[in-house]
């Protein structure tokens, strides 16, 4: 990608408000046209998260959880932070056996992606787990996470599921779809 922009001057920037996961930073900055502007930006740890999509006897592993800021039980696929000093691998590993009591021989990156670059600077890594087993570590979750198996070649009808919302799930999910269909596996019948 070309980039068409001189990236704007950083004039001034502080912190305006901060909570127990994030901080809210004002940033005055000015374009290369003059224009200047204040930007708030939230600021998370910097440490990154991983989603996992594991797949399992031709069946997608999906959680149920209690998201705080819907109020509501979602569908997804197992995330979690990168803890201090673990790669993004050996948290997906960790993520999967804290969450859905599994962990994985084979876990392929797919892509790192954002969530909101406008206001938000943490970034999350999508992993495809395959040739599972079972595998359980204590997590920080308050309640037991439900697995739900869904049949990975009924993966359309799981985005009309309208619990099945959070656009990072569905965005792994057609990552998903694109690593499998470039693989020579036969997951969806469970070889």
């Amino acid at each position: 990608m070309t980039q068409r922009h001189k990236k704007p001057e950083t004039l001034h920037s502080e912190i305006v408000a901060k909570s127990r996961l994030f901080q809210i930073e004002q940033v005055h900055l000015k374009f290369s046209n003059g224009v200047e502007r204040q930007y708030e930006r939230m600021k998370g740890s910097n440490r990154g998260a991983v989603m996992i999509v594991p797949i399992h006897q031709g069946n997608l592993l999906l959680a149920s959880e209690y998201a705080g800021g819907t109020d509501n039980y979602e569908l997804g696929f197992p995330k979690g932070l990168i803890d201090p000093g673990e790669t993004a691998i050996e948290a997906a590993n960790r993520e999967l056996q804290e969450e859905i009591g599994f962990g994985s021989y084979q876990l392929t990156h797919l892509k790192e992606l954002s969530l909101a670059p406008s206001y938000f600077s943490s970034k999350m890594h999508i992993f495809v787990a395959e040739k599972l087993y079972p595998s359980r570590l204590e997590g920080d979750e308050p309640e037991p996470i439900d697995v739900i198996p869904w049949p990975l070649s009924d993966w359309q009808l799981l985005i009309d599921n309208v619990d099945f919302s959070e656009s990072r799930s569905v965005s792994a999910l057609f990552l998903t779809q694109q690593y499998l269909a470039g693989s020579t596996h036969q997951l969806a019948d469970g070889k």
